[in-house]
This record gives structure tokens, sequence and C-alpha cells, in this order.
């Protein structure tokens, strides 16, 4: 089943609600994943694979859960019902190609990401992918091609520039913040050229309200360089939360809450230790007109 690419809607995120909201309507019923299993002469596994989101739920099974939880609100199981069809859904992440050359993470991550209502990021060492030009991303990625193969770093580069067009440019984009320490600015990934490019692509997207972007200084980045790079995604509440941390070649989506407070609380110290959005614009323009000059060929005497 496809999507309509209009709609908007995410079926990662549809899958989310529902587990989530399954695991709720089980624990206020009084119900063990067992005793749902034994009801229903299901597997446990196939209970838990359910509430994880590890797997798609069908309509006739949907509504045997109701049942048995005791679900007799018609709006609350008709809203239930239409998050099962949607998490059903498959749109341009999941095309082959896709799936082949993109990690399991990335994938629920351009999904889930489409329908977050804040997105904030930490990045210690680069500028994040989304925010990325093409010439800066193809520099990275291809800096690992003895470890990526080309057809994985072309649709990796890809999915980047895609993604900025299905989150930041969407009707109703997410509150975006960006916390990169003050070392970005000074290493010239892919040239004076390229640097001064990227750093003039991101204060265009600064001037967006909903993009705000700050720059650690140099007195704190240290410290906060041990931490790895890491995105928390706000679904409408603090309730609905997840982080997906990314390292060298390896990535993950976390739900366990302890570990997204932790990192929440992580995102609020760098954001307010770092230089105020009006400053940290200065410091960027300043080194894209630094870059610009070092770029340009020298006249001969």
């Amino acid at each position: 089943m496809r999507d309509d690419p209009g709609t908007g809607e995410s079926p990662a995120a549809a899958r989310r609600r529902l587990r989530l909201a399954l695991r709720r309507a089980r624990e206020t019923s009084g119900f063990t994943q067992g005793k749902v299993a034994e009801a229903l002469d299901w597997s446990v596994s196939k209970v838990n694979r359910i509430e994880k989101g590890d797997v798609t739920v069908s309509s006739t099974d949907l509504r045997a859960l109701l049942e048995l939880y005791g679900v007799v609100d018609r709006e609350r199981a008709a809203g239930l019902l239409h998050d099962a069809r949607t998490s059903r859904l498959r749109g341009w992440w999941d095309e082959p190609r896709y799936r082949e050359h993109l990690t399991p993470a990335m994938l629920q991550l351009l999904q889930l990401e489409s329908e977050a209502s804040a997105i904030r990021v930490f990045q210690p060492t680069l500028i994040p992918g989304m925010l990325q030009t093409r010439e800066y991303g193809e520099f990275v990625l291809n800096f690992w091609r003895s470890e990526l193969p080309e057809a994985d770093r072309v649709l990796r580069l890809e999915a980047r520039l895609r993604r900025r067009e299905h989150v930041l440019d969407r009707p109703d984009p997410p509150e975006f913040q960006l916390v990169i320490d003050e070392s970005v600015l000074w290493r010239t990934i892919g040239g004076p050229q390229v640097m001064a490019g990227q750093f003039a692509h991101l204060l265009q997207l600064m001037c967006r309200p909903n993009v705000r972007v700050r720059i650690a200084p140099f007195a704190d980045a240290a410290i906060m360089a041990m931490l790895a790079p890491f995105t928390l995604l706000d679904f409408g509440d603090e309730d609905n939360a997840l982080l997906y941390r990314e390292g060298i070649l390896l990535d993950e989506i976390v739900h366990a809450a302890q570990r997204i407070s932790r990192h929440r609380g992580y995102f609020a110290l760098i954001w307010e230790s770092a230089h105020e959005e009006a400053a940290s614009a200065r410091l960027i323009a300043e080194r894209a007109a630094a870059l610009a000059t070092d770029g340009l060929p020298t006249e001969e005497t």
C-alpha cells in the first residue's frame, strides 16, 4: 500500500502512537502480555512485537484488542483504526533502493521526523545532514569510501537532501534547534569554497522563524564534544518523544524514557551555555566571509 505524499502522514509515527495507546490500554485494563496472548490465542511474542512497534497491526487484530481492553469509545477506536491503516502505508523512504542502502534506524527517522513538532540536534563535529549542502555532504560521505560502497554514499546523500524537503519545507515545519560547537566553524570540510557555501546556506535557513542555531564557545566545547551527536524528536508532549543517536557507522533509535530525559537535560545545558542566535549568526557570517576570500584565486605579480 502506497501513501499519498501530500497527506503528510507518517507510517512510523502512526505505528508509534498506536503501540503506545495499546500498551496504555492493556495496563489500564489490568492485563499482562501473557494474559492477552492467552485470551486471544496468540503468542506472547506477537503481543510484545505489536507493543514495541516491530510489526503492523491488522484491523481484525486491533478490533480484538480493543474489545478485550474494553475500549468502547467510538471516536477513540476510529482514531486507532486510522493509525493502524496509516502504519501500513509506504512512502518515498520505503523504495527498495533506500531500504537497501540506509540503516533501519535512519529509515525510521525519515518517517518520524516528518511528523515531529520539535527537533533538537547536538552536533559537536559537523553541520548535521539535514542542513548540509550537496557539496559538503558529498565530501563527508566520500571520506568513508573505504567503508561505504558508492551506492550507499549516493543514496545517503539523496536521502539527506530529501529530508530537508519533507521536514523543514513542509507546510507546518517543526521547531528546529541546533547546537554546534565553535570548532565546526574552523574545520574546512571540502575546501574554503565548499565551507563558505555551506555557511551561506546555513545562514539562509537561520532566517526562518522555526530554525534556531547556536554555537557552543570553545571554552565549553571540549567537554561537550565528549557527547556523541544526538537528535531529540518531540511529537506534541514530553511523554511522546524519541532519541536518535549516531556514531561513525552505527546509529540507533531510542525509546527508553530515562535515556531520553537524560539527553533532554544535556541539550538544555548546552543550549543555555551557547551563544545566542544573533551572536552565533555573526560568527558564522564572519567565518563565511573569511573563507570566501581564502577561496579566491590570487593574482600573479
